[in-house]
């Protein structure tokens, strides 16, 4: 019986071991100094030092004064919630925001149609744009007594510049500024003036950012002018627009010069909106009434705003 040996060429072949890895070194954290991590807060201290003294202990000191009854001087009483059922049983509380209202249905709407044609227009024309953009903003750089000074002008029942062109044609004068009928729509006319010019530039601004691509596409779609101004410029400029409605609703309801210079208020109050009745308590000294008729103001125009606000999110 033979063995057969294992023949010298064959080789075993084994895994090489494997090392273990040797381990990194930790690297030391590095510490700022002291003085790059109290720069950032030293930068922002002056903004929060001026925004805590003139926005946020003003808000709270006039919160705390609307539970008082204070006319300047001396100890303020607290009397609780006192103003606030004075002010929501008052009928010229609520004739105030009815003003107001009203002022807001004649502007508002008006002015956001008006501020997508013009910037429709301005971005279409090409010779002067620039000309046509600061004339429709000097208007609202123009100091607002000497525009109501014009106004007053104009409008005059006797002697304005409008009466006489209707007595021109034949027609008799109206009293724009006299009577209850004429003198919110002569009011709207005047803020409309005013300040669609800068309602204007903010539509602008959202126009140019609308790809131009957009409209190439619509008009070989066969789309035209009204239509793509329908189905493409107002879908894309609603946040704009948007923009635009709340802070035209915080101007509207915090009107008070343009009546207080135009119409004081009348004619049998017609024209006194919530800003000038807030400033009626002011006058008087009544701080504490002035005060919670301001914090009922805020809470009006914070629910429209937000309204608007909710709209926008549900048509995203």
């Amino acid at each position: 019986m033979t063995t057969r040996s294992a023949s010298p060429a064959t080789k075993v072949f084994r895994e090489p071991a494997v090392e273990p890895r040797a381990r990194a070194p930790r690297r030391r954290r590095r510490t700022l100094p002291l003085r790059r991590l109290l720069a950032p807060y030293v930068f922002v201290l002056p903004f929060v030092l001026v925004f805590l003294a003139f926005s946020v202990y003003p808000l709270f000191f006039t919160l705390r004064l609307s539970f008082t009854d204070w006319h300047g001087s001396g100890a303020a009483h607290w009397i609780g919630f006192d103003n606030y059922r004075y002010l929501l049983t008052s009928s010229g509380f609520w004739s105030s925001l009815g003003n107001s209202g009203v002022l807001w249905l004649l502007i508002v709407p008006a002015q956001i149609v008006l501020a997508v044609l013009v910037a429709v227009l301005l971005n279409a024309i090409k010779r002067l744009r620039g000309f046509y953009r600061v004339a429709f903003v000097v208007p609202f750089v123009t100091p607002l007594v000497a525009v109501a000074q014009i106004w007053i002008v104009l409008f005059d029942q006797d002697n304005g510049a409008v009466n006489a062109m209707l007595g021109a044609v034949g027609l008799p004068p109206v009293g724009w500024l006299v009577t209850s009928g004429w003198a919110k729509p002569t009011l709207a006319l005047l803020f409309l003036w005013k300040t669609t010019g800068f309602v204007v530039l903010i539509v602008l601004s959202g126009l140019q950012q609308i790809d131009r691509g957009l409209y190439e596409a619509a008009s070989l779609d066969g789309a035209g002018r009204i239509r793509q101004l329908r189905t493409i410029t107002v879908p894309l400029l609603r946040r704009s627009l948007m923009f635009s409605l709340v802070l035209q609703t915080l101007a509207v309801f915090q009107m008070f010069a343009e009546p207080y210079v135009v119409t004081k208020g009348g004619p049998y109050t017609s024209t006194t909106t919530a800003g000038l009745y807030l400033y009626n308590h002011i006058t008087r000294a009544d701080l504490g009434t002035g005060a919670a008729n301001s914090f009922l103001l805020v809470i009006v125009v914070m629910a429209v705003s937000l309204l608007f606000v909710r709209l926008l999110r549900a048509e995203d």
